[in-house]
Parts: structure tokens; sequence; C-alpha cells
């Protein structure tokens, strides 16, 4: 007997638990064999749940009433609760030949073994994952299909939901679940936009070596390294390593769409974020305690935080200030 497919694992391909392994993240010397855990360990959790007045309501990604579901949009809402209820009755009658009517006023009240407080049958799911990969059939077999769910909806710590969400997260899990299109997708997706920046990096190292040393002003959170006789070779190596996640932003998409940004602004835009970067680092604009930025030697209030800054310094206006800023700063660029 075979489980009927919902939308959730409809065009995913293979389902598994993989090792998430980052090797660029230290983790005892164990990323360098592909390992996460030593060898022969092995990491086992429960669903988690949460205890509200007395009463436990577990992470399963099967209750329609989590409050992840109530924040959907209406038309959203109402089409995950009829995934939950289909997915809900095919696991009541295959595992309690308990045949349930999904439109149902009453359904939750005849629900005998998926209800996300029953105890008894939630404290039996559980994960084991170790350095081997944890192959799952969610279409066949209804454990692995309420495991999936409940990853989902962050029933287990130890697994991230996807490849993508591993990537993001500050500290990185030990293992993510793996959808196989899913997987290929997202890295297919990060490795044109580092692509797209590389190329960007080098139009830039071949036609204005100028422009290459604002965008690296503007990314790089150390700007006051690069002048106008800085190499341009050191320049190009060190945008290289922040587009591929070897800088201070570690996230390869993050820091090519990042790159990417700077490199698409107009000249002038450019030029002041630089401006301001470095006045900043020199002191020539200051925040104070009021929460404010200002230009310290006219005592004029810029704003709240850089963007401002831009905004203020494109206001003829304040043209004088601007070319004043600038005098001091290219002062230090020309060194």
């Amino acid at each position: 007997m075979t489980i009927v497919e919902t939308p959730t694992m409809s065009k995913t391909g293979s389902v598994s638990i993989r090792p998430y392994i980052d090797p660029e993240q230290t983790n005892q010397g164990l990323e360098k064999y592909e390992m996460v855990i030593f060898d022969g360990v092995a990491h086992e959790e429960q669903v988690a749940c949460i205890e509200l007045n007395g009463i436990k309501r577990f992470l399963t990604g099967l209750n329609e009433f989590a409050p992840e579901v109530n924040r959907l949009p209406a038309e959203m809402k109402q089409a995950k609760v009829t995934e939950i209820r289909k997915v809900v009755a095919e696991l009541e009658k295959q595992l309690a030949g308990n045949v349930l009517d999904t439109e149902d006023k009453e359904f939750w009240n005849k629900v005998v073994l998926l209800k996300p407080n029953n105890e008894e049958f939630w404290n039996k799911i559980s994960i084991r994952c170790s350095n081997q990969i944890v192959y799952m059939d969610p279409v066949t077999n209804p454990y692995d299909l309420i495991k999936v769910y409940a990853i989902e909806a962050g029933g287990f710590s130890i697994v991230a939901r996807s490849f993508e969400e591993a990537k993001s997260r500050a500290v990185p899990p030990k293992f993510y679940l793996d959808k196989a299109i899913e997987t290929v997708g997202v890295k297919t997706e990060v490795k044109k936009i580092r692509n797209k920046a590389l190329s960007e990096l080098q139009k830039m190292f071949d036609k204005n070596s100028n422009k290459l040393m604002y965008v690296c002003k503007v990314v790089d959170s150390n700007s006051v390294q690069y002048k106008k006789n800085t190499p341009l070779d050191v320049m190009y190596d060190n945008m290289d390593k922040y587009i591929t996640g070897q800088g201070v932003e570690r996230n390869e998409r993050r820091a090519g769409e990042s790159f990417l940004s700077a490199a698409a602004l107009d000249p002038e835009t450019l030029k002041i974020k630089a401006l301001i970067k470095d006045a900043t680092y020199y002191k020539i604009i200051v925040p104070k305690s009021d929460g404010f930025i200002y230009h310290l030697e006219s005592s004029s209030l810029m704003g709240r935080n850089p963007t401002d800054c831009l905004e203020w310094l494109k206001n003829p206006l304040n043209d004088k200030i601007l070319g004043d800023m600038l005098n001091k700063v290219e002062g230090y660029w020309n060194q």
C-alpha cells in the first residue's frame, strides 16, 4: 500500500538526511575527512515539543492550528490545511485503520494517532544520524513521511530544514534534510550569482581600476586599506576571496549579491558610499550619543545611518561640505 503523494513530496527527487560539511568551518579537524562527528558515533533525538499551561504540543508539521499555519495569508493557509488533513487522513488509515473525511468539521476529534498532543505516539518518533547518509522514502514509508514533516516544522534541532538553511545558519548544523532537486537548485543558484560577480570583477580589473577601488571600499569592512596606489592584483585577490565566501561574509550568496549590488551603483553613489566609510574611520563624520551622525567640523546633522548620510551628501545644498570631505579623504587615498 502506498501513501498518496503530497505537494511537499512531489517533484523533489530522492530524500535523505545528510551530514553538513563546510570545509571553511573548523570542526575538530573532522571536516578534512568529510565527517561531522567521530566515527562510530551517532546523534539521536526525539521530536521536540512545546509545553504551555501544562499541555504539550509536538512540532510535527501536521498541525493545522500551529502558529506558523495561522500566520499564513488566507489562501495559502487554506491550501496548507488541506495538505495537512490529506496527509493526516492517509497516515491514520495506514497506521490505525482509521478512515477519515478531510471535510468533516469534527476531523481532529476523530483523529486517533496524529493529534499534535498525543504524547504516547510522538515520544516514539525519533531520528538517528551519523556520518552515513540516512535515505528516506516518504512516499511509501509512513514513518519517513512523518519525520520529513517534523523536520520541516523545526521538530529536530540537529537537522536543518534544507541545504540552504544549513548554509545560512550562524552556527552550522551537523545534518540537513536533502531533497535532491531543491538542493541542486540552491547550489546552482549560488554558483550563478558567484560566477556573475566574478565576471563583473574581471571587467573592472581589465577596464575600470577606479571603480574597482570604490567597490572594494564599499564591500570590505577594512575599507581604508585601499588607496589609489594599491596594486590591482591585491584588490582582485581580496574581492575574489570575498565573492567566494572567504572574506568577512562567509555566505557565498550574500557575498555575491553584495558585490553585484555595489558594482551596479552609479559612479556618484558608489564614490560617496566609499567616502562615507572612510570619513567615518578618519572621524571626519562621527556618530554622537543622540543617535545621529554629524559632520564634525561644521556640526551639521547628516542623519541616523549611512543611507541617510548618502542622501544628505547628494543634496546640492550640501555641496560645500561634500567637497570638503572629498578633499580630505582623497588626500588619504592618494598617499
